[in-house]
């Protein structure tokens, strides 16, 4: 059994999405959602799926690192996937999880990743510098925001009449169908 915990941030529906794909597969369980945010609609989702939600503010996650780390060593965590996740997480977290810590980013990096590039910010990047294509990165996290090995790319195109609301409905249905199969792979 792979043992997963879910950080997020915000609406939580990736997280929702991996519960649903995952609630009778015998070879994963989703044990906790972690998120940074009181009023995140993930905590919501988690609940109504029996999920653990664990309340870790930016301090916390920076001061208490350690604490947290046994906590999830004690929970028997084997993979933490970020799921629109807004904290760098610490280098502690890093070296206690090697390419066991996943994050979805809504590029094809090495383009449009890094500090500040997420979610709408992403999408009006790519808009404004007129790419005709966009896409999906999944990749392990290390210690540089967005340049950890590339597990997945998935690349949607574009066309002159996108607009950073079409463009994230194209990249969140890339998330819906291939973080799932993601993490199959890995596991």
């Amino acid at each position: 059994m792979t043992n997963i915990a879910i950080f997020a941030s915000g609406g939580g529906t990736n997280a929702e999405n991996l519960f649903k794909y995952f609630i009778n597969d015998k070879r994963v369980k989703i044990k906790l959602v972690v998120t940074n945010n009181d009023k995140a609609g993930v905590i919501e989702k988690a609940e109504r799926y029996k999920k653990n939600v664990q309340l870790i503010s930016k301090t916390a996650l920076n001061e208490y690192t350690d604490k947290i780390i046994e906590f999830l060593e004690a929970e028997k965590i084997d993979f933490i996937v970020l799921a629109g996740f807004l904290l760098k997480m610490p280098e502690a977290f890093i070296k206690a999880f090697p390419n066991r810590i996943i994050n979805i980013h809504p590029s094809l990096l090495p383009k449009y990743g890094g500090k500040g590039m997420y979610g709408s910010f992403v999408h009006e990047a790519v808009i404004a510098n007129k790419e005709t294509k966009s896409g999906i990165t999944i990749h392990f996290v290390n210690e540089e925001y967005d340049k950890g090995e590339i597990i997945l790319q998935k690349e949607c195109t574009l066309d002159e009449n996108d607009t950073v609301e079409t463009l994230a409905k194209k990249i969140h249905e890339l998330e819906m169908e291939f973080l799932p199969k993601a993490i199959e792979t890995l596991i």
